[in-house]
């Protein structure tokens, strides 16, 4: 996956929006102002996504690919290290969990207005 399909799979997420909070070289996706996805633009080398504690830790176990979060808490989030060939489904599975993760903690509001 390429950054500008990563970027493309994001934002075609309900809600979703592309922010740049940490400097113009960190790419961060939200929904309803919660972080679920985010990339440097400079390298793409590396995607951070959140994850259930028990989940992540399975993951790292699993892949060699996928380490704990960079300058992030490191139990609720994980690095996808892109560079190491990842296949594009997996990716695309661990994003979508991400978002659900951020989703199932919003208000029944909040999801309403997703359409969720």
């Amino acid at each position: 996956m390429n950054i500008e399909s990563f970027r493309a799979y994001c934002l075609a997420k309900p809600g979703a929006d592309e922010t740049f909070p940490f400097g113009p070289d960190t790419l961060v996706f939200k929904v309803r102002g919660k972080m679920f996805a985010l990339t440097n633009l400079e390298n793409f080398e590396g995607v951070n996504l959140k994850v259930d504690p028990e989940y992540g830790a399975e993951l790292r176990e699993r892949y060699e690919f996928i380490i704990p979060a960079y300058h992030m808490n490191k139990k609720h989030w994980i690095t996808v290290q892109i560079r190491n060939g990842v296949p594009v489904q997996l990716l695309r599975e661990l994003i979508d969990q991400s978002y659900n993760l951020v989703v199932s903690g919003l208000s029944k509001s909040e999801k309403l207005s997703l359409g969720i």
